[in-house]
């Protein structure tokens, strides 16, 4: 008598073997959604001698905006406020609504006019903004006064 275990024959353990390496769902890899999952989007800037990065919110604008890179964009001043550039096409609105805290140094997307809004000074929520992250550090390369070329590429 053997305390209760069975003996497996080989074509059993090869058998099982195939039925394994056959299987996605029985792979220990994790499949691309779920490694990005735990990553934070991050994307860079930079125009003039001014370079920083930006932290995306997990949101449906803000996944479509870190799919879109590298972009050559143009981003100028607006108001007394914020720096804007205009996207080659407009992002999703999915899921957007209100939001609060507002703060200099948000990164925002004006749904209307299908520009970025880069806030570096105050400012207050309106319709059609949606909030798509935060910059990363201080917000002086915004405070940098003109029209430039601006390049957005993944941040490494």
């Amino acid at each position: 008598m053997t305390d209760g275990i069975v003996p497996l024959s080989r074509r059993a353990l090869l058998t099982a073997a195939a039925g394994l390496a056959l299987c996605p769902a029985a792979r220990a890899q994790p499949d691309k959604a779920s490694q990005r999952k735990g990553a934070a989007m991050r994307l860079r800037f930079a125009f003039g001698d001014q370079d920083f990065t930006a932290t995306l919110e997990d949101n449906p604008s803000a996944r479509d905006l870190f799919s879109m890179p590298p972009l050559n964009l143009t981003i100028d001043d607006y108001a007394n406020n914020e720096k804007i550039a205009y996207l080659p096409r407009k992002l999703t609105e999915a899921g957007s609504s209100a939001f609060g805290s507002e703060r200099p140094g948000d990164l925002c997307y004006y749904a209307p006019w299908g520009n970025l809004a880069f806030f570096h000074a105050g400012y207050r929520w309106s319709q059609g903004l949606i909030r798509l992250g935060r910059i990363d550090g201080r917000i002086e390369p915004l405070l940098v006064r003109g029209k430039f070329s601006l390049s957005i590429a993944p941040a490494t």
